[in-house]
């Protein structure tokens, strides 16, 4: 398999056809069509099914294509890395970030990644880690700051933990049920809550079951991003559950509360998630330097909203 048949493959299935693959790719469109059937041929395999309506890949197409991806991003970023090298300072670093740590501790880190590497340009996506574990096994994305947790797989990802962080059931500010003690008192109540498709079970586990507290799933309801989630709490009386030192944010702070409950819940983990033995290039590694040196900096600072959100928050390095 070569460079440039790996990139016909990739351009064909991201524009759809064979003449708008040429056209992104800059070649002739029977350039395009003769790598792929080339490398076909030395695949013995199709991978394109060609009809009258365009292509599109074959099963074998797409299980090259997520390989070949991975690839041609790897192939990136060691161009990126022998820049680097050499004293060249322009790149493209792509992470991902769990939203209160977003909302935290990122802005500075990014201040002090920009000024030590001015010439790279950040793209940062926010997100649970069902966002953006696709991206890493993509290659699309270099490392994501986010949940570690058992449903974490292994086999695919290590991981190192930064903190460690309580869960709480929280409501808009002057709810009725604010004065509530327990879990129990709160059955009767609509939820809304921001947790990934796959978790439901582990979910509703956390919350309620290993309390013993029983609630109908449709009195769950399940919002794709925490600034949604808040604002339907404050709407509707919802009641919600999110980290502990999200309610450190001002703009949260001053709207939502922590409800006093006798239950415990979950201690959860954040930490740098990567492909397992895939080592972090130049540029992430500084910003993961940069991010640490945010993490100490502040854990130790005495100012008011710093000494705040390290109350709730655990050192882990």
């Amino acid at each position: 398999m070569k460079l440039h048949q790996l990139q016909a493959l990739v351009s064909i299935a991201d524009n759809g056809s064979i003449r708008a693959a040429a056209r992104k790719l800059g070649i002739s469109q029977t350039a395009a069509a003769k790598a792929l059937r080339e490398l076909e041929g030395e695949l013995q395999l199709p991978l394109l099914n060609r009809n009258a309506s365009g292509v599109g890949l074959t099963r074998y197409g797409r299980s090259l294509l997520t390989h070949a991806r991975q690839m041609l991003e790897q192939m990136g970023r060691a161009q990126q890395e022998l820049a680097h090298l050499r004293g060249e300072t322009e790149g493209h670093l792509r992470f991902g970030i769990s939203p209160w740590m977003g909302m935290t501790l990122l802005p500075e880190a990014v201040c002090l990644f920009r000024q030590q590497m001015p010439g790279i340009r950040l793209e940062i996506f926010e997100g649970l880690m069902a966002v953006t574990l696709p991206r890493l096994r993509e290659g699309t994305m270099d490392f994501a700051i986010g949940l570690v947790s058992a449903l974490l797989p292994r086999p695919e990802f290590s991981c190192e933990p930064l903190l460690s962080y309580e869960m709480s059931v929280i409501a808009r500010k002057g709810h009725p049920r604010m004065a509530s003690r327990s879990i129990h008192e709160l059955l009767d109540q609509d939820w809304v809550v921001n947790y990934p498709d796959t978790s439901q079970d582990d979910f509703m586990r956390e919350l309620f079951w290993q309390h013993d507290a029983q609630i109908p799933i449709n009195q769950i309801q399940r919002a794709q991003s925490l600034q949604l989630m808040l604002s339907l709490m404050e709407q509707t009386d919802m009641l919600g559950y999110c980290p502990k030192p999200m309610l450190t944010v001002p703009m949260y702070k001053e709207r939502i509360v922590r409800l006093d409950l006798a239950e415990e819940f979950a201690t959860d983990t954040i930490g740098i998630v990567t492909p397992r033995n895939a080592q972090l290039g130049a540029a992430a590694q500084v910003f993961v330097d940069c991010l640490l040196q945010t993490i100490r900096r502040r854990s130790r600072s005495s100012r008011a909203q710093d000494t705040v959100l390290f109350d709730t928050l655990e050192l882990l390095v």
